[in-house]
């Protein structure tokens, strides 16, 4: 189910030698404060379980707190530098000394802060070297949900400007730290919005590495009102979400909130309420407005990072009333990014009409039918035998 050209992944070589002998693999896992990432991997540990596989899940701040009972909970990131550093290293300690070579394991942390003593890093260099981690995964979610956590937790004053800097952060420093320690290929961007999904993505890169990783491509404004092509789009997620490993760009979904802001704004209001969590969010329409730009960038530079951490693009181009396809500019911008990042590139083209040069000149193959696709992933034995919910 590999056929060797796919890039750095797990504990292994860019020749796909094993990077060092042990039979554990060790996953770093960043991401900024609000995101309540201890749920999330418990649901990697348990679905480890499941398959056989016992998982030690170290969280960093958790442990930081319970060496310092005195400390005030939410209020850690308060204390001195000196003090939160001391801790830190005391606590990556214990976790050095439990991590023998056989021993899979999880460690929830940082890569940076950004608090009232402005940006710094939550790291330790020296001891993420004698770590020596297989993966690098930096967990995101929507600016509203780590807003809405922040404020029900922390009581913090991040407005949604700082919630995306910090994001960013994340992304960049832990990436930077994968490469300084592993070399290229070993950080990945992984979403935690859908969780039973990207539970299983996350074990599967840890466990699973002959999966192939995919890209879904599918166009999103121009089909939002048309809910049987909304729901050949769910299936095609689906399908593929059950064989591969699936970096899927919608499962963040910031433009909604842009759409809201206009929405309340077109009615005269100042401000939107949004049902976050099970609870009543209220964002002010000029803060969002204020964040447009900086969503837009981040959702061009996030979705070709994760084709870049991907084996292969596969997009789905639906039909739209009257015949013509429903192919966006961004769908045909994913799609040139990975050809001409030397991904394989596969298009299931639904249309009657046949697709231009601009795509079947940077596609590696062009199906009518997702049941045509399968049937060539079982060729190139990508995928075992496999019967999809409808053709």
């Amino acid at each position: 189910m590999t056929d060797g050209r796919s890039p750095v992944h797990l504990p292994y070589d860019r020749k796909g030698h094993r990077r060092s002998r042990r039979t554990g693999i060790r996953t770093i896992v960043t991401g900024q404060v609000g995101l309540d990432k201890k749920p999330f991997l418990q649901q990697v540990v348990d679905l480890a379980r499941v398959n056989g596989r016992e998982v030690k899940l170290f969280n960093v701040g958790e442990s930081m707190c319970a060496e310092a009972p005195d400390i005030v909970p939410h209020r850690i990131l308060d204390l001195p530098r000196q003090r939160l550093t001391a801790l830190r290293r005391s606590v990556f300690k214990d976790i050095l000394s439990m991590a023998s070579d056989d021993v899979d394991l999880i460690v929830n942390t940082h890569a940076t802060f950004r608090w009232k003593h402005g940006l710094f890093h939550a790291y330790d260099h020296h001891q993420m070297c004698e770590l020596d981690a297989d993966l690098y995964i930096t967990l995101v979610d929507n600016v509203d949900a780590v807003h809405e956590r922040l404020e029900r937790e922390h009581e913090t004053r991040h407005t949604l400007k700082d919630i995306l800097v910090w994001r960013e952060e994340e992304i960049v420093v832990t990436e930077a730290m994968a490469e300084a320690i592993a070399g290229y290929g070993y950080a990945y961007v992984l979403s935690r919005s859908s969780p039973r999904i990207n539970a299983q993505t996350m074990y599967r890169l840890m466990f699973e590495p002959q999966r192939k990783r995919v890209y879904p491509s599918f166009p999103m404004t121009h089909v939002i009102d048309l809910p049987e092509i909304l729901s050949e789009i769910e299936m095609f997620r689906d399908v593929l979400a059950e064989q591969f490993i699936i970096f899927d760009p919608g499962d963040l979904d910031e433009k909604r909130l842009l759409y809201e802001a206009g929405e309340a704004t077109k009615r005269g209001e100042d401000h939107v309420v949004l049902q976050v969590h099970g609870r009543a969010l209220t964002l002010s329409v000029s803060d969002i407005t204020r964040i447009a730009r900086d969503i837009d960038a981040q959702i061009y530079a996030r979705d070709f990072k994760l084709i870049d951490q991907s084996d292969m693009i596969v997009s789905y181009i639906p039909e739209l009333p009257g015949g013509r396809p429903a192919l966006s500019s961004g769908v045909e911008r994913e799609l040139q990014h990975a050809f001409e990042s030397t991904k394989e590139v596969y298009v299931v083209w639904r249309p009657d009409n046949e697709p231009s040069p601009f795509i079947t000149e940077t596609a590696t193959a062009v199906f009518r039918s997702l049941a045509e696709l399968f049937a060539y992933f079982q060729q190139r034995g990508y995928v075992g035998a496999y019967q999809l919910p409808l053709s």
